[in-house]
């Protein structure tokens, strides 16, 4: 249990930052417009289900991509942590930029368009972009331990990360128009300044390891 809760905060903690459900809701909202809630609802459910499937792929297939390219553990803690340590670091000195939240007016009609849409571009890259690929390629990376038992535990704890997150991800966008009436952006930027500084921590701690390993190899 100790195991599935250690990959599960670590998980979270590492795909927040670049999922993002606050601040890709607004981006979502941008590129939809002003529409009923009950479309609403149905793009941010789907693009729930969506996100989840894409990062399970990247979690099922993850390992055996390393193998094809003959890529080691060690060396994937040390890329992907210096990857997460600076998307930590480019977030914490972001500008303070509000993103346009106001799309234009969606006609009855184009609703349907809005379906076409829901892996790309509302799934990919507005809600999981390549810097999530980064990020479960390395937690897949991360979460081979020492047995089979662990190894397994460890995935279970991804997932059930994924599942939290993409359900904030349903919320964001099914509450977006709300979320943007109600919530004070200095609010949002202080939020994702936290976020950002945890996300720089954990890829100095992922890539240190990878580190530790590569250096016993040397004696």
């Amino acid at each position: 249990m100790m195991i599935v809760l250690k990959f599960f905060a670590l998980a979270f903690s590492a795909l927040l930052p670049v999922v993002n459900p606050l601040g890709s809701s607004l981006v979502f909202l941008g590129l939809v417009g002003f529409v009923p809630s009950n479309v609403i609802s149905s793009l941010a459910r789907r693009i729930a289900v969506s996100t989840t499937l894409f990062f399970l792929v990247i979690e099922l297939v993850g390992a055996a991509l390393l193998r094809f390219f003959g890529i080691s553990l060690p060396v994937v803690q040390v890329a992907g942590g210096f990857v997460l340590a600076a998307m930590g670091w480019e977030l914490l000195h972001e500008s303070d930029s509000v993103p346009m939240t106001r799309g234009k007016d969606v006609a009855e009609d184009d609703f349907g368009s809005l379906d076409s849409k829901i892996f790309y571009p509302f799934t990919f890259p507005v809600t999981a972009g390549p810097g999530c690929i980064v990020v479960m390629l390395t937690l897949t990376a991360h979460a081979t331990g020492a047995t089979f038992l662990d190894t397994t535990l460890a995935h279970v704890g991804i997932f059930l990360a994924v599942l939290v997150l993409s359900l904030s991800v349903f919320l964001c966008y099914r509450y977006a128009i709300r979320i943007t009436q109600k919530i004070r952006p200095e609010t949002v930027h202080g939020i994702l300044r936290v976020i950002a500084f945890i996300l720089l921590c954990i890829g100095v701690q992922i890539a240190w390891k990878g580190f530790e390993v590569l250096a016993r190899t040397l004696k």
